[in-house]
């Protein structure tokens, strides 16, 4: 594989943070462009890379930072990205996943620099019911968040084909890993159940998602850095479908905790029943996810285990409160 010179925005997130890691670990020339919100820290890059504060939807600010550096690629994982969040105030989404997504258009549009922007399966709505969805299926995003993620999307495939801006969209399926911020459901059940209060299941925890290893995603981005044809998207799926409750009941057994802590509370607005994807093209670029559910439960786990320092200061005396409806 090439070595490249990458802008990573969003890059302090969950996967971008991840993919620098794994990138810069690889050889590749990275710099980090982070507005650093909640979900972005510095404690979760490694020193030896360049990181710049600023907003994607800062126009001068992030032009600036293409013209001193010149990236072969900007690979975008800036996002507002959790649910519930978006259902209570969907106006930062519409700032940052479309506005910001049209911001960076402009730049590369401008410099001819190479866009790879990192999307979401649940574009595609709820899949109950029907065949997994592939890149051509009809987008129904069914929450503000995933409206937004589509939005971007469509922004750039019109731009790609308008202007010949040299673009490609990955819609990974659900990532679990390291450094994943604790409002998230693996992390906020392992935190919990390691401080034995309840972990809260929405409805009956039959919804399916596909379950992705943040490392294999990070390799698939890579993958088709190298091998992606411009213009085109690629869906990037775990093959490894759970329920959340499943998923719940997995962490629990790993952490050798009791089934009785599970609370299960009303389903949120907009629940999709089920996200599933088919992966033929990112297959045919020779991808395979090599982290197997077990193994990736575990090593999340474990992260999470040894890595109190990073996750305490992020959480309010309330997160720890055993009627606290998370």
């Amino acid at each position: 594989m090439g070595r490249y010179r990458i802008l990573v925005t969003g890059g302090a997130g969950f996967i971008g943070s991840n993919f620098v890691r794994f990138s810069r670990y690889l050889g590749n020339d990275i710099t980090v462009y982070d507005a650093f919100t909640y979900a972005g820290r510095y404690e979760n890059l490694p020193r030896d890379v360049e990181v710049i504060k600023g907003d994607i939807t800062d126009y001068d600010r992030l032009k600036d930072v293409v013209q001193r550096i010149h990236p072969e690629i900007i690979v975008n994982f800036a996002a507002e990205t959790h649910v519930d969040r978006s259902i209570v105030n969907p106006e930062p989404f519409i700032r940052t996943n479309v506005y910001g997504v049209y911001t960076i258009l402009k730049i590369v549009k401008e410099f001819g620099t190479r866009l790879i922007h990192i999307s979401t399966d649940e574009v595609y709505g709820d899949m109950e019911g029907k065949e997994p969805a592939d890149e051509n299926t009809v987008l129904r995003p069914s929450n503000p968040y995933a409206a937004t993620k589509a939005a971007g999307d469509a922004l750039i495939m019109a731009f790609h084909r308008t202007y010949g801006v040299d673009a490609i969209i990955i819609r990974p399926s659900n990532n679990y890993g390291p450094y994943q911020y604790p409002e998230k459901l693996i992390p906020r059940t392992v935190i919990r159940a390691l401080n034995d209060i309840p972990v809260v299941v929405h409805g009956d925890g039959s919804q399916r998602r596909d379950w992705l290893y943040v490392e294999d995603t990070c390799r698939a981005v890579l993958t088709i850095i190298e091998k992606g044809v411009s213009g085109e998207i690629y869906n990037v799926p775990g093959f490894n479908e759970k329920s959340i409750l499943q998923v719940v009941e997995d962490a629990l057994r790993v952490l050798n905790k009791p089934k009785a802590l599970i609370r299960f509370v009303s389903d949120r607005p907009g629940q999709d029943r089920r996200y599933i994807m088919k992966g033929d093209k990112i297959l045919s670029l020779g991808w395979r996810p090599l982290v197997i559910w077990e193994d990736g439960l575990k090593k999340t786990i474990k992260w999470y285990l040894e890595n109190e320092w990073w996750w305490r200061p992020l959480l309010s005396d309330e997160f720890f409160r055993k009627d606290t409806p998370w």
